[in-house]
């Protein structure tokens, strides 16, 4: 698939997808709760598709309708025991959080994914799920998956946290639902927070305190009905466009902006871009806002700390925003960029300095020193929804013709991305 630079700015309104973060919980917290749950505007990529399947191989009826999912749920303790192997396909929070609720159960399953999810980290949670009491291994033996998970009795344990991560936080925290007390997770930094807002939607007994989340065992849950707001790091993408793209002025509808995900307006604002936030509104405690984005010219930054947790997904459209900027922008603490569906650090130094960016790779982060013009290139996505969209964008303020090789990855978390920007320069 090719890009170039458009003939004429980006105008226009658009809705993206439902949030995956969002989705999957909803599909997810509606299987282990009483009577029904529905969903609208659920995310239809292949990633939630995967959370779907699986609780479907563990007897729960979901209908997915034109309009709306509706999950049948059978409570805390009404899992049955898969056939075969439960496939989370490439969706690294199927994997994680799915395995705090199979730990709970009366049963064994097995737990697997693609190429992607069985070279990713799970010692992040099978090391917290041992200490609740859990029997959950590695079946290879490296510490990732297949997961072979024995499910029985938990304890509640305090669990100190060495990494900022919403999947560990919430596979813990969903563990703690099937325990004999309380269960606690501490972070580093405060991570994305839509289990703890959804759970207590769902009639959970949650608090959070700073970057503790405390979860109370055994609830009674309650099927909810559940709308799910525009995906953030889907926005991002348009967001980053019309930054770029001189005369562009791009209305984003119905966006998420829980203050645990919205590094990106953050940044996007100290970098100088020309956001507004109109029509506030919150459902089931998850935020909401059109975006109207116009094009702006752009500075460096620095991004650390606790910034990196809220748009650790986002990293890579910044890191173009960034080589398109005046000046330099540092990013730090942005390792765990390394374990994601690929290592989004070093592909984005790799494929930036191809179209002529000046950036160096970090042991942590990047140091990107923007207003070098970028040129076309053949870009290799690796096979990673976010590298292909940001490419994408790269390519629209690029010089020439940027060739974007398989690019149909992006069918994990937006399967008409392409079309939806195109229609933007029309």
């Amino acid at each position: 698939m090719e890009f170039r630079k458009p003939s004429s700015p980006l105008r226009g309104e658009i809705t993206v997808p439902g949030d995956k973060s969002i989705s999957h919980r909803a599909v997810m917290f509606g299987a282990i709760s009483h009577g029904t749950t529905r969903v609208t505007n659920f995310l239809q990529g292949a990633d939630c598709l995967s959370t779907i399947s699986c609780f479907q191989k563990m007897g729960i009826v979901i209908e997915n309708t034109p309009s709306e999912i509706i999950v049948h749920g059978k409570g805390l303790h009404g899992l049955l025991p898969p056939a075969d192997y439960l496939d989370a396909g490439n969706s690294g929070t199927t994997t994680r959080l799915i395995s705090g609720i199979l730990a709970g159960q009366n049963f064994t399953s097995c737990l697997t994914g693609d190429a992607s999810i069985q070279s990713r980290p799970m010692g992040r949670i099978i090391t917290p799920l041992s200490q609740m009491g859990a029997s959950i291994e590695s079946i290879r033996g490296n510490n990732c998956a297949p997961l072979k998970i024995q499910g029985h009795s938990l304890h509640g344990i305090h669990y100190d946290s060495p990494v900022a991560s919403a999947q560990v936080k919430s596979c813990v925290l969903l563990a703690g639902l099937y325990a004999d007390a309380p269960t606690s997770v501490t972070e580093p930094f405060l991570s994305r927070n839509h289990t703890e807002l959804m759970l207590a939607h769902f009639g959970a007994k949650i608090t959070s305190h700073q970057t503790t989340a405390t979860i109370q065992p055994e609830p009674t849950l309650h099927g909810a009905d559940i709308s799910v707001p525009g995906d953030i790091s889907s926005a991002a993408y348009f967001i980053a466009a019309a930054l770029l793209v001189p005369g562009s002025e791009v209305l984003i509808k119905h966006v998420g902006i829980n203050p645990t995900r919205d590094g990106i307006l953050r940044v996007c604002k100290d970098m100088g871009g020309d956001i507004q936030l109109l029509n506030s509104t919150t459902t089931g405690g998850e935020p909401t806002a059109d975006l109207l984005v116009r094009h702006s010219s752009l500075h460096g930054t620095v991004i650390e700390g606790e910034l990196i947790p809220t748009l650790i997904d986002e990293i890579p459209i910044i890191a173009i925003l960034a080589a398109c900027a005046e000046g330099t922008t540092i990013i730090r603490n942005a390792e765990e960029l390394k374990v994601k569906e690929s290592n989004r650090l070093r592909i984005m130094v790799d494929e930036l300095t191809a179209m002529g960016c000046d950036i160096e790779e970090t042991e942590d982060g990047m140091i990107i020193h923007g207003g070098k013009p970028l040129h076309g290139a053949v870009i290799d996505s690796r096979l990673d929804h976010r590298i292909a969209m940001s490419f994408a964008v790269a390519g629209l303020a690029a010089e020439g013709t940027t060739q974007l090789l398989r690019a149909d990855c992006v069918n994990i978390s937006y399967p008409n991305f392409y079309e939806e920007l195109a229609k933007l320069t029309e």
